[in-house]
């Protein structure tokens, strides 16, 4: 969505996509909106409590059941397991997604890795789709004044373009550029704790026929999958990053996630969007 720097002052039901790599500031801005009549929308949390829910919890299952006391426990229905996702713990996303490798060192096997991406591409596709009604639901239900959709962060990675288009024209679309230092930050972050991501298939094809070349290995059982995030995660985070920036370019704004991490509440945040509109304009002349 477009428009001046004025009318989206002026806006009085606003609603904004916050889009970027993850750890640029997207969740944390969001909880700062959340306190003034924002209703915040996570897709990563739509993602695991509407889409992927039973995946998880099968999956969940399958590895309790491979313990005997509590297999008999569930195979007699006498305890359950329940998905317990927040907006700050999405822990129940990640361990589902997993990572490709070696079975040995907890990885998953190609298939059953690839099965697993695209069902959460699928599942994010969907979670996005549901953006217009919840901005519904948001003023209806919850009496919210405002809305903020704080898209993951492979939502440039989506291979559905009425999803963007969809969004463009029902929010005001706001790219967080990692600035180099936060760019620094987030590398570091990931190969001192590699987490499970989504992949865009013919990225992974590539990646992996890469490293096991540079690892000299035959096969993907015997990748490390640890060692296999923090090597390929630098390459994802480049590959993103223009994919981001079109994405803004066609359909939204820019900030920096330096500008972000000023931000301290609603009044700074329509302040920021207001600047980088007024920004956009005088590059666009």
């Amino acid at each position: 969505m477009r428009m001046t720097a004025d009318a989206f002052r002026a806006w009085r039901e606003k609603a904004v996509t916050l889009f970027g790599m993850s750890g640029v500031g997207k969740t944390r801005l969001a909880g700062l909106l959340r306190r003034d009549r924002w209703f915040h929308y996570s897709a990563d949390y739509r993602i695991g409590k509407r889409y992927l829910d039973e995946p998880i919890l099968d999956n969940i299952k399958l590895q309790a059941m491979q313990v005997p006391f509590l297999r008999e426990l569930l195979r007699s229905d006498s305890i359950q397991i329940h998905n317990n996702l927040s907006f700050e713990n999405l822990a129940p996303v990640s361990s589902f997604l997993g990572k490709v490798g070696n079975p040995e060192l907890g990885g998953l096997s190609l298939p059953e890795f690839t099965r697993r991406q695209q069902l959460h591409h699928e599942a994010e596709v969907q979670a996005l789709r549901d953006v217009p009604q919840f901005i519904v639901k948001a003023h209806e239900v919850y009496g919210a004044a405002c809305f903020v959709n704080d898209a993951g962060g492979s939502a440039c990675e989506i291979d559905a373009p009425d999803v963007l288009e969809t969004l463009a024209r029902h929010t005001l679309m706001l790219y967080i550029e990692a600035t180099p230092r936060d760019e620094h930050a987030l590398i570091t972050r990931a190969e001192q704790s590699p987490k499970p991501l989504y992949y865009r298939p013919a990225f992974l094809a590539e990646a992996l026929r890469d490293y096991l070349r540079e690892r000299g290995l035959e096969y993907v059982a015997l990748i490390d999958p640890d060692d296999f995030v923090r090597w390929v995660f630098p390459r994802l985070y480049r590959s993103r990053v223009p994919r981001y920036a079109a994405i803004a370019a066609q359909y939204g704004y820019t900030v920096s996630s330096e500008e972000v991490a000023q931000v301290t509440g609603e009044t700074d945040f329509i302040e920021l969007i207001a600047r980088a509109i007024a920004r956009s304009s005088r590059q666009a002349a």
